[in-house]
């Protein structure tokens, strides 16, 4: 493994994330409504359990959900009952004014983890990436390596779109909008979690 691996790795990671799913999707909202620490706080739960699905993919556990259907199975119907719970709730508080207090930072990084978590295909992914950019046969400081230069990338992605989306000109321009937005975000992340559960 060289540089050059890392490199391709990181553009390949940085536009996974920059695609619309769960991951951006309640970071955007939570920035929005809840502040750039909570936005943070978040992130860090992001990029732990993307980073540990990475960790997984490494140690061979795309492998163990081959083995055994019904685990994948199961994760993924937990994984689309939590879309779906997150999207009812964000639909249900469209309307609801912004709280004048921001959203404890322990909960935000707990609702970070758990969006990655209950997300199966990201072990998925992140196998199908390993094998396509990594040589074979890396040493575990190696495969050590790659799990913290993912976790690092995710923190400075999410820490820096924070500090972007907290300015007060987008967070005008986001109470302006706020029912369309979080009323948009609830259905992308209600269809994400259906097709999570009825996509083979």
């Amino acid at each position: 493994m060289d540089i050059a691996h890392l490199v391709a790795f990181n553009l390949t990671l940085i536009a996974a994330i920059l695609s619309p799913g769960p991951a951006l999707l309640v970071a955007l909202q939570t920035v929005l409504s809840s502040g750039k620490r909570a936005g943070i706080a978040l992130g860090l739960g992001l990029a732990l359990m993307a980073s540990t699905w990475t960790l997984a993919a490494l140690l061979g556990l795309e492998a163990v959900f081959r083995l055994f259907p019904w685990a994948y199975a199961a994760a993924k119907i937990a994984g689309a009952a939590y879309l779906l719970y997150i999207a009812w709730k964000m639909w249900a508080g469209a309307k609801a004014p912004i709280e004048a207090t921001d959203r404890p930072r322990r909960r935000a990084f707990l609702q970070g983890v758990m969006v990655n978590a209950l997300n199966p295909k990201s072990v998925l992914f992140a196998a199908a990436v390993l094998i396509v950019i990594f040589p074979p046969g890396m040493s575990l400081w190696q495969s050590g390596l790659v799990v913290l230069n993912h976790f690092i990338v995710e923190v400075a992605f999410y820490s820096l779109l924070s500090m972007v989306v907290s300015t007060p000109a987008v967070s005008r321009r986001y109470l302006k909008a706020k029912v369309h937005f979080d009323r948009v975000a609830a259905v992308v992340l209600g269809l994400l979690g259906l097709r999570l559960l009825l996509v083979r």
